[in-house]
């Protein structure tokens, strides 16, 4: 996962890495909870304990993407279906 990556480009570089790994899950997790605004994004909040430092900071970043709205733009959606791709990938 690169540093310097966009937020949902970094959680995709996770998911080449690692796509059944703990934090990959978590951020899913996350990925799709902020996918549903209907639903108050509920997520867990003590899984981000399950986040080293660099991926906590990423869980915020995608936060922050969804108080802007960027959870409902097709970027998000792209990148959540080649995440799903991933995950079935294994």
């Amino acid at each position: 996962m690169r540093a310097d990556a966009p937020p949902l480009e970094a959680v995709i570089e996770l998911f080449q890495q690692a796509p059944h790994s703990a934090p990959a899950l978590t951020l899913y997790a996350l990925v799709s909870t902020l996918e549903l605004p209907q639903s108050g994004c509920l997520f867990k909040l003590d899984k981000l304990q399950d986040l080293d430092p660099a991926q906590r900071q990423l869980a915020y970043q995608l936060m922050e993407m969804m108080v802007a709205g960027e959870n409902q733009t097709e970027q998000w959606k792209t990148a959540k279906r080649r995440i799903d791709t991933l995950i079935r990938a294994g």
